[in-house]
């Protein structure tokens, strides 16, 4: 019982010791976000502490019409965008609202004035009406960026081979 009387109070003592920060370590300090610029200066782009970036990512469009399409048939399409900004383009993610919308995009920063696309790939196994969104995680300065795909599966078409089920409800007579 004392044990537990001992660790108690140990406990408490932790507890209030972290939430009164006796250990110092919430200390403020300034950062600064420093670029360099084409002439290799160092310049200082912000004193209020905010990431100031010069990269667009402008896209033809934001949203891809699969229109209607086939059970299983190509589920591939691609967003086309241009960096128009001053600096280079980094997407760092890009996630699909749901496992079957897979993007694939550059890796690589994309230079001022460059075109890339990003690549979606939907999973056209799924039958009916979809509306599906991709959020990018880039450094440009307008951020998320969200794509959307949209369209219409059909489904498979039925095997000739089998009858067709008699959905009648009568009972079979022996």
């Amino acid at each position: 019982m004392k044990n537990y009387f001992i660790l108690f109070f140990l406990c408490a003592f932790l507890h209030t010791a972290n939430a009164q920060n006796i250990f110092g370590g919430n200390e403020k300090k300034d950062i600064k976000i420093e670029k360099k610029s084409d002439n290799n200066d160092v310049k200082s782009k912000s004193d209020d502490k905010k990431e100031i970036v010069d990269a667009t990512i402008d896209f033809e469009s934001k949203v891809v019409d699969y229109g209607v399409i086939d059970h299983n048939s190509d589920g591939n399409r691609e967003f086309v965008f241009t960096n128009n900004g001053s600096e280079p383009l980094v997407i760092k993610n890009a996630k699909g609202s749901c496992g079957c919308t897979v993007p694939t995009w550059p890796r690589e920063p994309i230079a001022p004035g460059v075109t890339e696309k990003i690549k979606v790939k939907y999973a056209t196994n799924r039958v009916g009406k979809f509306t599906k969104t991709i959020t990018l995680t880039t450094n440009a300065s307008k951020r998320p960026v969200i794509l959307t795909i949209k369209g219409e599966v059909n489904p498979p078409p039925k095997d000739a081979s089998f009858p067709e089920k008699d959905n009648s409800g009568a009972p079979l007579e022996k």
